[in-house]
């Protein structure tokens, strides 16, 4: 397996930052639940609460249609952690790649029955030659290619996640 390195950790990390700044004055004066959708964007998700400057209540969800593939499966996985009421609160949903966009489309129809104040959504990365279910990405980090990514929490078949970057996986992939 090879890959080359596709967005560099500086990068992401001076994305994140533009993005708390937006999101720190989209949301002054106002606590903020942070539901991270698990497992891709746990890195994402806690680099950016870092960077944060709201009370934050931290909420995960897990969420799948990809298995072991490299193309969505169409068939969605959701295990609901919510400790806390969405009723009326800020919700700010921190997911790791938006591509065809079925899993947020399942999981905001699910927050939105919860009558949440607001509902945005920040993703890390955005893939519109996958997208089939427009979903508003109100903070987005980089939108990119057709391209297969892994690291900083993005995995092939739970390798690579740990990678301080992003890459373009090159070797054989089972779709």
């Amino acid at each position: 397996m090879s890959h080359q390195v596709f967005i560099s950790q500086s990068d992401i990390q001076q994305r994140v930052k533009v993005l708390a700044d937006k999101i720190n004055a989209d949301f002054q004066g106002k606590e903020l639940v942070v539901i991270c959708v698990l497992n891709g964007a746990f890195m994402f998700c806690a680099d950016l609460v870092r960077e944060i400057n709201l009370p934050v209540v931290m909420e995960f969800i897990k969420a799948s249609s990809y298995g072991s593939g490299t193309v969505s499966s169409g068939k969605i996985t959701l295990d609901l952690g919510f400790q806390g009421e969405l009723k009326n609160k800020h919700i700010l949903v921190v997911e790791d790649i938006v591509d065809t966009g079925l899993t947020l489309t399942k999981l905001f129809e699910m927050i939105k029955h919860e009558s949440p104040a607001s509902l945005k959504l920040a993703s890390l990365l955005f893939k519109p030659a996958r997208n089939k279910h427009k979903v508003p990405i109100d903070y987005l980090g980089f939108e990119i290619e057709d391209h297969f990514v892994i690291g900083y929490g993005l995995d092939y078949d739970g390798k690579f996640r740990e990678l301080p970057y992003i890459g373009i996986y090159q070797g054989e992939v089972n779709e």
